[in-house]
């Protein structure tokens, strides 16, 4: 009960931040989030990063692969598959939310 008390009071009161500062910094914060994601910079170490965690996951699923081998349920065995087909590295060549690709 009290978690779901603090949880009540936080959310009134982000609730009536929110509200003061209003519509006009809402735009501020979304156009400075965007320049941050248009930047150069940003979406080289993302794209860094995400290929690193695409080469640790592949890393990873030969390691678990070897070690459980059969052992794994058909419907677990049935995904992984699905999320392998969608394409290299199981990327898809689509836009993601920051307008940035992933091919």
């Amino acid at each position: 009960m009290r978690y779901r008390l603090a949880f009540f009071a936080g959310l009134a009161v982000g609730f009536v931040l929110g509200t003061r500062a209003g519509r006009e910094r809402y735009e501020q914060i979304k156009e400075s989030a965007r320049q941050v994601a248009q930047n150069p910079a940003v979406r080289n170490t993302a794209e860094s990063a995400a290929q690193q965690g695409r080469q640790f996951a592949g890393k990873a699923y030969h390691t678990v692969s070897e070690k459980v081998g059969d052992h794994v349920p058909e419907a677990v065995a049935h995904r992984v598959r699905a999320l392998r087909e969608h394409g290299p590295n199981g990327t898809r060549d689509r836009e993601d939310d920051w307008g940035t690709s992933n091919t």
